[in-house]
């Protein structure tokens, strides 16, 4: 019999910063695209702090002072940029397959709501083989961008769970306030963008500064 117990009977991931090392790339990915079209180039913090939208609202975002026009450019260069391109390594977290492993051999139901597109999803699941691990996810290009609570709600309908057996966990403020929209509770992850004192603002029952210390939030 499994010794562990879950917390929470479902627990919803981001994806990038959250359970892979991919902060890196996407910041390199980003600075190439605007290099490419010889537009400014965005510092690496003000790259990471777009992480979690999704990427047309991500380009819109970060690019607002650039010709609106030159916008759907950026998100094929930055697409080819991050898929083909930009060797940066983007390994899954210590410890993160290790923590699903344990979260489903508890009885937990896992889900991931990401930034990235269905076909993004897709490509490191397949690199990873962690899919089977998951009994739902949903991606940027199949809803509204995170802040927006939508990714939320339709996981927890798609697998008839209410929200107080829900919990978030993402390494961004957009995670967070997700989560705070949708009226479920979140947990802060300080592995990829935002530092422990900018998440603690949109109050997360916990902040968790690597996957081993998550773990103890998550299963008892």
């Amino acid at each position: 019999m499994n010794s562990l117990q879950a917390k929470y009977p479902l627990v919803i991931f981001d994806w990038d910063g959250t359970l892979m090392d991919s902060i890196g790339r996407i910041v390199s990915s980003v600075q190439n695209a605007a290099k490419s079209l010889d537009i400014p180039v965005p510092d690496a913090q003000a790259a990471k702090s777009i992480i979690g939208l999704s990427l047309p609202t991500a380009i819109a975002t970060l690019f607002h002072d650039v010709d609106e026009s030159l916008h759907p450019e950026l998100v094929k260069r930055y697409s080819h940029q991050y898929v083909e391109l930009d060797t940066t390594p983007t390994p899954m977290f210590d410890y993160a397959e290790e923590l699903l492993v344990n979260l489903k051999n508890a009885g937990c139901l896992l889900a991931v709501a990401t930034g990235k597109s269905r076909a993004g999803l897709n490509r490191v699941f397949n690199s990873t083989g962690l899919e089977h691990l998951f009994d739902a996810s949903i991606c940027a290009d199949e809803s509204l961008s995170k802040p927006h609570p939508a990714m939320l709600e339709t996981l927890l309908k798609d697998l008839a769970m209410a929200k107080h057996q829900a919990v978030m966990v993402g390494d961004t403020v957009h995670d967070l306030k997700m989560a705070l929209n949708a009226g479920i509770d979140s947990i802060g992850v300080t592995c990829g963008v935002d530092d422990a004192a900018t998440l603690t603002k949109l109050s997360p029952i916990a902040v968790a500064d690597d996957i081993r210390a998550l773990s103890s939030v998550l299963l008892r």
